[in-house]
């Protein structure tokens, strides 16, 4: 006995495969979107992560000499230790923490990728990430011989993940 048409066209089977096509395609949709939303997450995490004052040591910019203090370099100048005759003063990240901001090009230059792979039965796999082109990042997370880690990579997940988790666990209907 056979219960299911064989999809010729204009028979029942026909219709129903093109509805599945659709549904197909419209959850393969929202999943990508999902996906572009779980790496907006990782970057306003990122962008968290790495703002605020730090607490390390007390430098003077570079490139900054002779310009006149602002207000920020007047709080700091206490912790300099040395006479400040122009310039602008910027506070570091201690070891372990969070690399600080100086330039600003760390926080500002990430790009978000949405990369989707077909996968068996018709669906889609989405992997979002969120990678820095500054060539420092990897020597500011993992350290060198003469700088200790700032490692900021596992900071910024955990502050995403549960946002993203969020994201994924939104129905689909």
């Amino acid at each position: 006995m056979k219960l299911w048409a064989d999809g010729k066209a204009g028979e029942p089977g026909c219709a129903v495969r093109a509805t599945v096509s659709d549904m197909v395609t419209e959850l393969n949709r929202k999943v990508v979107s999902r996906g572009v939303r779980a790496v907006n997450a990782i970057r306003n995490a990122e962008l968290r992560v790495l703002k605020g004052q730090r607490s390390g040591r007390v430098y003077k910019k570079p490139g900054t000499y002779g310009k006149q203090m602002s207000k920020a370099t007047k709080k700091l100048l206490p912790g300099y230790g040395h006479k400040l005759k122009g310039g602008q003063l910027y506070r570091a990240s201690a070891p372990g923490e969070a690399p600080a901001r100086r330039t600003g090009n760390l926080r500002l230059h990430w790009n978000g990728e949405i990369k989707s792979e077909r996968s068996s039965g018709g669906g889609v796999a989405v992997i979002a990430e969120l990678e820095s082109r500054e060539p420092y990042a990897a020597a500011l997370e993992n350290g060198t011989p003469k700088i200790a880690a700032r490692p900021f990579v596992e900071r910024i997940k955990a502050e995403a993940m549960p946002e993203i988790q969020k994201i994924y666990s939104e129905p689909y209907a």
